[in-house]
C-alpha cells in the first residue's frame, strides 16, 4: 500500500496528524530531515496523540538518503504539487508509490521536482493557493488506497 514521506517539515502539528494519519491507515511514514521543529516537540506529540507510538515512522538523513533508499527499493515517487495540472483523482496509482508532500512554507526544490516520476494537484476554486498539507495528504491517500485496495 502507498507511504507518505514529509520532506523537510516545517510545522510539527502538521507532522503529528500525518503521523496519526499513517497510524491509522496502516501505512508507513518518511521523514525526510531536516525538520524546521525538534522532533521531540510536544506539539508534534499533541497532534499525534497517543498513535504516534503506532505509526511506522522512518527517518531519513536528507533528500539523497530517502532518494537512493527509495530507488533501491523500486519505488515510484508521487509529489502532490500546485506545479501540475494533473488532477490527484486521475492519476493512475500503484500500491508501492511513495506520496511525497513538500515543506509547507515552500513545497520542495527544483532538484527534488525533477527527480519525481509523477506529480498531482487537487483542483481548487479560482484564486486559492493552496491546501493545508495534512489535509491535502489525506485527500490524496485516500484515492491512493481506493484505487489499490489498500485500504485497512
Amino acid at each position: 500500500m502507498p507511504d507518505i514521506a514529509l520532506y523537510q517539515p516545517d510545522i510539527p502539528q502538521n507532522t503529528g496528524t500525518l503521523l496519526r494519519l499513517s497510524a491509522c491507515m496502516g501505512i508507513s511514514a518518511h521523514l525526510i530531515e531536516p525538520a524546521g521543529f525538534p522532533l521531540s516537540d510536544s506539539a508534534l506529540k499533541r497532534a499525534g496523540m497517543d498513535y504516534l507510538e503506532r505509526a511506522a515512522l522512518t527517518r531519513h538523513l536528507n533528500w539523497e538518503a530517502f532518494d537512493g533508499w527509495r530507488r533501491q527499493q523500486g519505488r515510484r515517487l508521487v509529489l502532490l504539487t500546485t506545479k501540475t495540472t494533473e488532477a490527484y483523482t486521475s492519476y493512475s496509482y500503484q500500491a508501492t508509490d511513495i506520496l511525497l508532500l513538500g515543506r509547507e512554507s515552500s513545497g520542495v526544490p527544483d532538484e527534488v521536482h525533477a527527480s519525481v516520476d509523477g506529480r498531482v494537484t487537487i483542483p481548487m476554486a479560482e484564486g486559492m493557493r493552496s491546501i493545508n498539507v495534512a489535509v491535502s495528504a489525506g485527500m490524496v491517500l485516500g484515492e491512493a488506497l481506493r484505487q489499490t485496495a489498500g485500504f485497512p
